[in-house]
């Protein structure tokens, strides 16, 4: 004899349990319509911004409401920070430049808004697991040697906020670089990095052109 499928909804349920699923299902319907008129709301206040949203937007990582919650803290109009780096700087998303006798003794950032610096990390998180962006490249470059936090922070979200500066000021949208952008960027550091690890596994190496590969196959 085959046992009856178990489900969620079987034993025994009181007056008691349906008073409190029917709570749960007001609070359910209520919440719910809380955040349709929320959201309603938000589109009218950024009726007016739709442009700017959607030049963020093409930055990986930023959708519309993170694009919105930028635009909330920084404006649409840049001229009101004299560089990307003054942005950066007020929005505490650039490392403190603390020196005592030419040696950095602190590398804690500046205190900022709270809110653009928390939208920002969400946003660098997003772009740092898109699959061939050169955002993601720079964060796990970083991430290998300082820590995932700090390449957030000092690299990615960096990036992004100084990005969305000067497509603002711009009126241009984002150009992806590649992921391949660094390597190709600094090719001769790579080189010697990837030819002195292999060396430190014991192996001699020697490094050709694929021309002149093709000139000794000849």
């Amino acid at each position: 004899m085959e046992r009856p499928l178990s489900c969620s909804f079987s034993g025994h349920m009181t007056a008691h349990h349906r008073w409190m699923l029917w709570v749960l299902h007001e609070q359910l319907v209520f919440l719910e319509t809380q955040i349709t008129k929320l959201e309603a709301k938000i589109q009218d206040q950024v009726r007016d911004y739709h442009e700017a949203i959607a030049l963020c937007t093409t930055i990986p990582g930023i959708e519309e409401v993170a694009a919105a919650n930028l635009l909330a803290e920084i404006g649409v109009n840049m001229v009101q920070f004299p560089s990307a780096q003054h942005l950066a700087s007020w929005a505490g998303i650039c490392p403190g430049n603390n020196e005592s006798a030419g040696k950095r003794i602190s590398g804690k950032p500046r205190k900022g808004s709270a809110w653009l610096r928390r939208s920002l990390c969400q946003a660098a998180w997003g772009a740092s697991h898109t699959k061939e962006a050169y955002l993601a490249a720079r964060f796990h470059r970083l991430a290998a040697r300082k820590g995932k936090k700090r390449a957030l922070v000092a690299v990615v979200a960096h990036t992004i906020l100084v990005s969305v500066y000067h497509m603002l000021k711009t009126k241009q949208s984002y150009r992806e670089l590649g992921a391949d952008f660094l390597d190709r960027h600094d090719a001769e550091n790579v080189k010697r990095y990837l030819v002195k690890r292999l060396e430190r596994l014991g192996l001699q190496v020697t490094v050709r052109s694929s021309e002149d590969t093709a000139a000794l196959l000849t």
